[in-house]
């Protein structure tokens, strides 16, 4: 493994800016043998409901083609990544095989033909996805494409810890009081006009739990009731 990949491990740590983090990710790509890269962070809010913040070096013209939410779902790269951890490496076949080479095709005019791609799934519904693409075949060398995948799964964890700082959303970092999770989940839920019953219904745990979650919201947030802490907490951007 070359030193200039080593290096670019830990480089992209000290990325201050969401430009700084695509040009670290850009060159690593580019010293992988790759034209075009994507990270991506994902935010499940609720379910079937999910935020997506890009950062890529597409072509122009492929951006609308690759954050199409209705191509995703037919898309078996994305598919892949939605559900396993383990890295997918992809070629046209991959399409074919999954009754989807018109979606190739598409892609294909833009040099996206051959690829790596892989997801790291976090806790709080939390996922980063990251893929290299170019427009020629992957070597054939199995060495080859080993030391590829583990370089790309290793870079792709630090990219990770990058993109906590600077992809997600502003709120993150925005001072104001600090909710837990499942708090968060309680007011998301009573923002949607469900009742306690039903919010511990969907978030699996107990009636009273789930009005104790909505409670410490409110005590956090100084609200007299749960509905002016859901507006207080839209204000705020800590739901949305």
């Amino acid at each position: 493994m070359s030193g200039l990949l080593q290096s670019g491990y830990l480089s992209v740590l000290e990325a201050k800016t969401k430009d700084e983090l695509l040009a670290h990710v850009v060159r690593f790509a580019r010293d992988l043998g790759f034209q075009t890269v994507t990270a991506s962070t994902v935010i499940d809010h609720f379910i079937g409901d999910s935020e997506f913040i890009w950062i890529d070096n597409a072509p122009a013209g492929y951006r609308e083609i690759g954050e199409d939410r209705n191509t995703a779902k037919r898309d078996p790269v994305m598919q892949h990544c939605k559900h396993k951890s383990v890295p997918i490496i992809w070629s046209q076949n991959t399409y074919l095989d999954a009754g989807q080479a018109e979606v190739w095709e598409e892609q294909a005019r833009f040099g996206y033909r051959h690829g790596i791609c892989l997801a790291l799934h976090m806790p709080e519904g939390r996922h980063f996805l990251f893929g290299v693409d170019r427009d020629q075949p992957l070597p054939k060398d199995v060495a080859e494409i080993t030391r590829m995948v583990a370089a790309l799964q290793l870079y792709a964890v630090h990219a990770q810890e990058a993109s906590v700082r600077l992809l997600q959303p502003a709120v993150v970092s925005q001072e104001g009081p600090s909710l837990t999770p499942r708090e968060l989940e309680t007011l998301r839920w009573t923002m949607e006009g469900k009742t306690a019953w039903e919010v511990a219904n969907v978030l699996g745990i107990s009636e009273r739990t789930a009005v104790l979650h909505a409670n410490n919201a409110m005590h956090k947030l100084g609200c007299v009731n749960k509905h002016q802490a859901v507006l207080k907490a839209l204000r705020l951007g800590l739901i949305r």
